[in-house]
């Protein structure tokens, strides 16, 4: 944690006067971390690709560079202002806890103390979302796991990965992380584009019913939405704004929707970035209030090692795999974040 020193220049009865403040900042992140799999193959899950005698020959050493990999970015998101990695990180794709166990335990991220929250997904690929938190800055007090029911035309059951919501203290405020990995866009954006609004509907149904209780709730949606911020599961269901003046009660302030429109992104696919990775927060956490956490700004964490340097995909994000050659970066997302600002007595 770092505090901030931020000098107002405040105009008094006489002349000029200069007045510090000290803000304290912590950092909310989410990344997409691309099939972070053990190599041991699970019976019941579809992961026989990703074993040693799989199509991607996933092997110990590879995933022990995968994990090294994770580990630096993780413990670099947003240290250039706060001077610590972040507080609270959503992840998604990752296919049981104890690979989050095996993350933490890396040499950059041993001394972080991060603690896990996770259940498993019923998604036919095996992979879920989780949550990872500092044990010394967030204390949670309720987490649960929503699942997505989702049919296909005849009927039959598509499995898909569950949302996490986690409940707690950020230093001693309450706060509600809700996690999501909505529906990918196989079979076209057209076809599956149904799943999505379904799992957005689910995401606002969480919203609302913590709303119910507590109109002022503090809650921050983030996650791989496998749409962009002016699609309608977005727009639409979410309500999501990108400037604050235009939230009511009922919306979500995206501060994502404004890099979209300077042409950013997190992935890129055929020469075209999609902004998929988003944190939209709740009315309540822009208001000007600096007796308690507030949002402060959002970004893209893409620093030169994340992209990819030569070739047909530079600058793309630096992935493990393209199709099933192995390169040996980082993954195929670039993570995002948001900074939380209180003023310090």
């Amino acid at each position: 944690m770092r505090i901030l020193f931020v000098f107002l220049f405040l105009g008094w009865y006489t002349g000029i006067g200069q007045q510090k403040k000290n803000y304290r900042i912590r950092t909310v992140a989410f990344y997409n971390l691309e099939n972070l799999f053990d190599v041991k193959n699970d019976s019941l899950v579809y992961d026989d690709d990703r074993t040693p005698e799989g199509k991607y020959q996933w092997t110990e050493e590879r995933y022990q560079r995968k994990l090294e990999n994770i580990a630096q970015v993780i413990s670099e998101i947003g240290k250039d202002v706060s001077g610590n990695s972040p507080d609270i990180l959503g992840v998604c794709e990752v296919e049981t806890k104890q690979v989050l166990q095996d993350l933490l335990t890396t040499p950059l991220l041993q001394s972080k103390n991060y603690k896990v929250v996770h259940f498993d997904s019923p998604d036919e690929r095996g992979i879920d979302v989780g949550l990872l938190y500092k044990d010394s800055s967030f204390l949670p007090t309720s987490f649960k796991s929503h699942r997505l029911l989702l049919f296909s035309a005849d009927g039959y059951r598509d499995y898909t990965r569950d949302q996490l919501v986690v409940g707690g203290l950020l230093d001693g405020e309450q706060f509600y992380f809700l996690v999501n990995h909505w529906p990918s866009r196989s079979g076209g954006e057209t076809r599956s584009r149904p799943n999505r609004i379904k799992a957005a509907e689910l995401t606002k149904r969480i919203k609302d019913s913590i709303c119910r209780f507590d109109v002022n709730a503090r809650i921050i949606v983030m996650g791989d939405f496998n749409d962009d911020p002016r699609d309608d599961s977005i727009k639409k269901v979410l309500r999501s704004k990108g400037k604050v003046s235009q939230l009511d009660s009922l919306s979500m302030f995206n501060p994502m929707e404004r890099m979209y429109k300077r042409g950013l992104g997190t992935l890129a696919y055929r020469d075209r970035w999609n902004l998929f990775d988003q944190i939209l927060l709740t009315p309540s956490l822009v208001t000007k209030n600096t007796k308690s956490y507030t949002f402060w700004k959002a970004g893209i964490f893409s620093p030169s090692y994340l992209q990819t340097s030569k070739g047909n995909y530079k600058g793309y994000p630096f992935r493990t795999y393209v199709g099933t050659t192995y390169y040996g970066g980082f993954a195929d997302h670039f993570p995002v974040y948001a900074f939380l600002l209180k003023e310090e007595e």
